[in-house]
């Protein structure tokens, strides 16, 4: 790559749906722990100017970065994609211990969430639930050193293409028009 982009720094936010603004600040603050630092209303939208009432809510992760909902008043979650597995779409968010994995674990199950996991990923230690949006999230704690990681990130390029190129003889051609 011989242009100099500028590096993307981190997550400001990653903005979903919500069904009910409330409910989704109990979950996200009283539950998670995530304090609410930011609440936008407006009844038409910045960047297109479309008319359309909403709150866009804020909770703001320990690095600085935020998870963001949309409630558009009329009591709708987003919908699953009717052609994605319910695991695909999901959010981690990054615990420091396996300690600290476990209390949440048993925080969530104590408010009458379903919890699946811990789930041992080689790397990564995760459990997963979902919001009460039905939005899946993964609290994640890091268990693979530095070593590991780095033997991963020089296999990742060759791993995509041999992937790609097994992807490109399942795939039949499309029939020409």
């Amino acid at each position: 790559m011989s242009e100099s982009l500028p590096p993307v720094l981190g997550l400001h936010h990653f903005a979903w749906r919500c069904r009910n603004a409330e409910e989704t600040r109990h979950f996200y603050e009283d539950i998670l722990g995530l304090p609410l630092v930011h609440l936008i209303r407006l009844d038409r939208v910045p960047s297109t100017g479309e008319y359309c009432p909403y709150v866009h809510l804020f909770f703001e992760m320990a690095d600085g970065s935020n998870i963001a909902f949309f409630d558009l008043g009329d009591d709708t979650a987003a919908e699953p994609s009717p052609n994605t597995p319910p695991w695909v779409n999901h959010i981690a968010l990054r615990l420091a211990t396996l300690d600290e994995l476990e209390t949440m674990k048993q925080r969530l199950v104590d408010h009458g969430i379903d919890v699946l996991g811990v789930t041992d990923h080689h790397f990564v230690r995760s459990i997963y639930f979902f919001d009460p949006n039905g939005f899946r999230l993964e609290l994640t704690v890091p268990v693979a050193p530095a070593e590991t990681l780095e033997t991963y990130k020089r296999q990742a390029r060759p791993a995509l293409e041999a992937w790609t190129q097994e992807r490109v003889k399942a795939v039949p051609e499309a029939p020409a028009a």
